[in-house]
């Protein structure tokens, strides 16, 4: 089998991890579970820059280095739109806040904020992993 084929195929296997985390996170929003939702919302987003890290074949085991790693080749270069990054961001904290801080609750616009970003982000990976495919197949 075709390594490149292959990458493409895992990258869209991450893709397709992070709209399942984004279909989750809507179901949970919309069941009034929020912190859930941010979980979810904030998952879906991870996923989605795992599945352009795996068109170079770079993981890292820890979130920071994959957000890092993002920031520094793909928002830095304005591969992605720089807005995202803050973007990100946010969604990372809210997470970690949704996670571990017993007291925090989430508004619902906070929470329809960081699917919103998870969509955004998903929309625009996708489109990246399919430029990608064409330019190899020309």
């Amino acid at each position: 089998m075709d390594k490149e084929i292959t990458v493409s195929g895992f990258a869209n296997y991450r893709l397709e991890r992070a709209k399942q985390d984004l279909s989750d996170a809507e179901f949970s929003y919309k069941n009034n579970r929020f912190l859930n939702a941010n979980n979810r919302a904030y998952y879906a987003i991870f996923h989605a820059i795992r599945a352009v890290l795996a068109l170079e074949k770079k993981d890292f085991k820890r979130h920071k280095d994959v957000l890092a790693y993002f920031n520094q080749y793909y928002i830095k270069t304005e591969i992605f739109p720089r807005i995202i990054s803050k973007k990100i961001s946010q969604a990372s904290k809210v997470r970690e806040d949704s996670d571990y801080d017993d007291e925090f609750e989430p508004s619902a616009e906070e929470t329809s904020m960081q699917i919103d970003t998870a969509r955004e982000l998903i929309d625009l990976v996708e489109k990246y992993l399919k430029n990608k495919n064409q330019k190899k197949f020309l």
